[in-house]
């Protein structure tokens, strides 16, 4: 059912078997309105899109509960999702159908993949958060009867609790181990979404994420803006829904990968699709609101769309990190989304390769470089691969020259290797990736520190392991300064520098 093919960070690329083709994912599901849809579908495959979501409360409502094929409805051959109805419950407060009718009907219709009628969270006080949370759980298990009579169905199981993080964990521990469901969703993010909060929806993914079975597919509901897309993929997201396009689109709202904008407020259309091509923003101003909005919502769709194809590449490149540092510079609701990722690189660290394919060179920007896993894990390994010395107690750490070449330990000498970005690791090794693989420009005060701070660990680690010698050499002035104070308190290792001295000066760490 679910085949997954590449990964970096958490972000996986995996195919999504249906009834009615492969998804290949991260998919993005675009809302399509049963009754309204002011585009026409064949413009969401020419935007690279195979498969969408619709709302099957909506339809029984409007078909008075007939069982018609929603593929045949819609006049879609792709793979179909279909909601139960809990966005009404969100937005309304509920809906006039019971769990096992809608359950049933989106099991008549056809639906690929489906939601039971869950009671999303939204941002409620806590006594209402766990009130969702207890009751879709309820209804998680009470479903459990009746998607069994539908296997050929994608089931997908919510999970709720909003901004109350511990009941995300409780909701999601207990989802993964309800039978019958092989999809899980992670609910109530609109609200946080709207406001921007994205280092809010951060957490909900990543605290749902790591305690749900790691062989079975993620739907995110509500995301559909480009700074967020890659985020929630990189923690582990594989699809997510939404119908921002079109809701932009009735605004007069042009999306772009880095905000977005009032179309009067744009002169030029920063983007190449076909809309884009054709008019100018007064163009489309002259137009009639009806295809103005049909222009509007076809442009989003393709930057959506663009957004996921760039995301799915940098995870066959092994780049996804290096993605998300760009995307943080665009808009200060992303650079909070990327903060969190300190807090989670280990879990990130687990599920990245070490490399993969052909090895390509990590490219360093600043202080948020210093957490790409790939990094952690050498500084983790350097530190665990200093052993005791094997002859006399002398290490010599010298700084990584541009070449690449890297002296080898002696029987009186053991060397390590140490340099922006990567900090120190043992000369043993030099050339595993990404030990001699960082590109990067000028250093930051803060990446400075950084490397004064890991010749410092691995100093103390000599010490543990009985070093009673250490040279410095080529010390930049910033590392050599911090070795004089460190000379003076580190008892039992004699430690000299040959480096740049201590009179750079401040910023100049270059």
């Amino acid at each position: 059912m679910f085949e997954v093919r590449d990964v970096d960070l958490a972000g996986r690329i995996g195919k999504l078997y249906t009834r009615h083709g492969v998804v290949e994912t991260p998919a993005f599901f675009p809302v399509i309105d049963p009754a309204r849809q002011e585009v026409e579908l064949e413009a969401v495959r020419e935007a690279g899109i195979g498969q969408v979501i619709t709302n099957a409360y909506l339809l029984y409502k409007r078909t008075g509960g007939a069982p018609v094929s929603i593929h045949e409805y819609l006049g879609w051959k792709g793979p179909v999702m279909t909601d139960s109805g809990a966005y009404q419950i969100l937005e309304y407060g509920g809906v006039d159908v019971t769990q096992d009718e809608i359950v049933e009907y989106q099991a008549r219709i056809g639906s690929d993949i489906a939601v039971i009628l869950d009671v999303p969270t939204g941002d409620v006080d806590r006594r209402r958060a766990e009130a969702s949370v207890e009751e879709t759980l309820r209804r998680a298990r009470e479903a459990s009867r009746l998607i069994t009579k539908s296997p050929e169905t994608i089931w997908v199981l919510p999970i709720q609790g909003g901004r109350f993080l511990d009941l995300v964990e409780r909701s999601a521990r207990e989802a993964g181990r309800l039978p019958g469901y092989s999809m899980y969703g992670i609910g109530s993010p609109t609200v946080f979404l709207d406001r921007y909060q994205y280092d809010v929806v951060v957490d909900i993914v990543y605290t749902a994420k790591r305690l749900l079975p790691a062989g079975r597919p993620v739907h995110l509901f509500g995301a559909g803006h480009p700074l967020i897309i890659p985020f929630v993929v990189a923690l582990g997201v594989d699809t997510f829904d939404s119908a921002s396009y079109i809701l932009y689109a009735r605004d007069g709202r042009y999306i772009t990968e880095y905000g977005v904008y009032r179309i009067e407020d744009l002169d030029y259309f920063p983007c190449d699709c076909p809309v884009c091509r054709r008019y100018t923003p007064k163009d489309l101003l002259e137009m009639s609101k009806e295809e103005r909005t049909r222009l509007l919502a076809i442009h989003n769709l393709h930057v959506i769309s663009r957004t996921v194809r760039r995301v799915k590449q940098a995870i066959k490149e092994g780049r996804l990190w290096e993605l998300l540092e760009e995307v943080a510079r665009r808009h200060p609701a992303a650079q909070a989304a990327f903060r969190r990722f300190r807090k989670y690189h280990r879990y990130l660290e687990l599920h990245t390769p070490m490399s993969k394919g052909r090895i390509r060179g990590l490219r360093a920007y600043g202080f948020e470089s210093l957490w790409n896993p790939k990094l952690t894990r050498l500084q983790a390994r350097a530190l665990a691969r200093v052993g005791p010395p094997r002859g006399p107690r002398r290490a010599v750490l010298v700084r990584l020259s541009k070449a690449g070449s890297c002296p080898q330990d002696s029987d009186d000498t053991h060397y390590a290797i140490y340099d922006y970005y990567v900090g120190v690791f043992p000369s043993a090794l030099c050339g595993v990736y990404p030990t001699i693989h960082v590109d990067y420009g000028g250093v930051d005060p803060l990446v400075a520190k950084h490397l004064d701070d890991a010749v410092t660990a691995y100093v103390h680690r000599l010490r543990e392991r009985g070093y009673k010698e250490v040279e410095v050499r080529g010390a930049p002035w910033h590392l050599a300064r911090r070795l004089a104070r460190l000379r003076r308190s580190l008892y039992g290792v004699e430690i000299s520098v040959d480096g740049e001295g201590v009179g750079g000066k401040t910023g100049d760490y270059m």
